[in-house]
């Protein structure tokens, strides 16, 4: 690590000596040996915190992403935000100032979407099991209903009385490929997302004859991606299934949602995602689709891309102990605030998120030690057998790559611990 009378320096920016073997943090500068985030030392958050574990989002570090993105993607796609990644109101509320449209899968994510003021119709509900309870908040709100089973397009026909104009919405389509690089794969083969796209001819037709206006498809194969050739394939097999369902839809495609996928980096090894390969073969396949759809509204939709690198877990170390010649950092924190580190939430060999000792930072007094939280079951593990600077009682842990699924995907409620608090800079 880069020494402790260092005044500034990037938290991934160390000397190729004692680089860390994790994925690559180049977002939140050291001042005084502290981590920053949102200009604020972590210690002085953890003041406000009052010892409590919490999460810190850094709202400049999404700006800076969405405006990146803009950058590169053709000027045709229309950016949306995946709530379900990070669904904090005031997350959600600058998300909807960046991006140009929500995606919702909850009548409570419903809800906080609209909180924003942004216009329903750019507001999009997806979900396999939607409650005849969120269907009717979809259909009263005026948003884009995902139908993902034909009793979804029967109950929300149905509702369309309620309402003075027909129900806006579009099909989820579970395609006829699947892509073996994703991290987690939602569509190809048996699923539950979506109709599967041979059966999706005849439901358009079925849609016709009822008081709904069909917009289009939603087609999404898979998620946290790092492999610009799996994009690639994704958005080529995509595209081409789009094309093909639209010519025998009864009416003309006005939206088409393409999914998101787009990875961030979480493991040793593990690079940023190299947009540039991905976006040129995107520009290729926007411009046929604009083509052959003429006005069509093409939406990709991000979570994790725009806000898993803006995020931060912040937890205290309580104790200090040797177990047969291994050194374990015991925290305040652990699996019921962060699941998704603790490597039961979707890993299938666990591995180390980016980790450091926020309150130092850089030293040349290292250690080898695991890091656990206070639960009563061995799959509490935060970092295992980690080299970090030597820490004491009452200094900080911080993990990386937390802006997504890290709050709300974690089990509070375990052992009754207290739950972490969020801070949104």
């Amino acid at each position: 690590m880069t020494s402790s009378n260092d005044p500034e320096t990037s938290a991934g920016a160390t000397p190729a000596r004692s680089r860390p073997k994790h994925a690559p943090q180049q977002h939140f500068p050291v001042v005084g040996n502290c981590l920053q985030i949102g200009g604020q030392p972590v210690s002085t958050l953890a003041e406000r915190a009052g010892g409590r574990p919490f999460y810190a989002y850094d709202s400049a570090v999404m700006t800076r992403r969405v405006e990146d993105l803009r950058t590169q993607l053709p000027a045709a796609i229309h950016l949306h935000y995946a709530i379900k990644a990070n669904p904090m109101p005031e997350v959600v509320a600058h998300m909807a100032g960046l991006t140009d449209g929500l995606d919702v899968a909850s009548a409570a994510e419903l809800a906080t979407a609209l909180a924003t003021g942004i216009d329903p119709a750019t507001i999009s509900f997806a979900g396999p099991g939607k409650s005849l309870e969120d269907l009717q908040a979809a259909v009263s709100a005026g948003v884009i209903i995902i139908l993902e089973s034909t009793t979804e397009m029967q109950r929300v026909a149905e509702l369309a009385g309620s309402v003075a104009a027909p129900p806006t919405v579009a099909i989820r389509v579970n395609p006829d490929f699947e892509l073996k690089a994703s991290g987690m794969k939602m569509g190809g083969g048996p699923k539950p997302f979506g109709i599967d796209a041979e059966q999706v001819p005849a439901v358009m037709q079925q849609i016709a004859a009822l008081p709904l206006d069909l917009v289009g498809l939603h087609i999404f194969s898979g998620s946290q991606n790092l492999r610009p050739e799996a994009l690639i394939e994704a958005h080529d097999k995509t595209f081409a299934l789009a094309l093909r369902l639209a010519a025998e839809a009864p009416k003309p495609f006005r939206w088409l949602n393409i999914g998101g996928g787009f990875g961030v980096p979480y493991f040793p090894g593990e690079e940023p995602l190299d947009l540039a390969p991905v976006v040129a073969n995107l520009r290729q396949r926007v411009d046929e689709a604009l083509h052959q759809l003429p006005g069509v509204e093409l939406v990709m939709e991000l979570g994790r891309y725009l806000v898993a690198e803006a995020g931060i877990y912040v937890c205290t170390v309580s104790d200090r102990k040797e177990s047969r010649g291994h050194t374990f950092l015991i925290t305040n924190g652990g699996l019921h605030h962060h699941l998704a580190a603790s490597g039961n939430f979707g890993q299938v060999i666990r591995k180390n998120y980016p980790v450091c000792i926020g309150n130092r930072v850089h030293s040349d007094d290292q250690e080898t030690v695991s890091i656990v939280g206070p639960l009563c079951t061995p799959l509490d593990i935060l970092g295992e057998r980690m080299t970090l600077p030597r820490a004491a009682i009452g200094d900080l842990v911080v993990l990386f790559q937390s802006g997504a699924y890290g709050y709300t995907a974690s089990p509070h409620r375990f052992l009754s611990h207290p739950p972490p608090l969020e801070f949104f800079l």
